[in-house]
């Protein structure tokens, strides 16, 4: 990727709905460039879709939480590979500090909040979790 596939990204970051044309013109390139330069992302995926951001306020309810992951050993590929198969567990992420894993937890009630916990906490090689609610978002 070069300087303008960097620019196109950070346009469509900001305004994913944004035209070929008004790409085009921001990017002072032709719109049959910006046009091969999405479908070149696109056929890379390095962009893998598009999607819509809401108001925090104005989301479904759901309860979201995060989730520290301490891993015993050298099992984090097969803890890694058993998060990714927890329908609760909608992002993944390597750390560094005091946890190995961050996983991002989303569910409908405070019910399937506790058992989506209790499943995970039952995956051989984590040997200890912390989970925080999230409770609200300032941006």
């Amino acid at each position: 990727m070069d300087d303008i596939d960097q620019k196109l990204i950070g346009l469509l970051r900001q305004d994913a709905r944004m035209s070929i044309a008004d790409l085009a013109h921001k990017l002072k390139v032709s719109r049959g460039t910006i046009n091969n330069r999405l479908r070149k992302l696109e056929d890379s995926q390095v962009i893998v879709g598009y999607t819509i951001r809401l108001r925090p306020d104005t989301e479904p309810e759901t309860i979201k939480a995060w989730m520290g992951v301490l891993v015993e050993g050298n099992t984090t590929r097969q803890v890694i590979a058993s998060l990714l198969g927890e329908p609760s567990v909608c992002a993944l992420h390597d750390t560094n500090g005091r946890w190995d894993l961050l996983a991002e937890i989303e569910a409908p009630s405070m019910k399937a909040l506790s058992n989506a916990l209790e499943r995970i906490r039952l995956i051989s090689g984590i040997r200890s979790t912390e989970t925080n609610i999230h409770l609200a978002s300032y941006r």
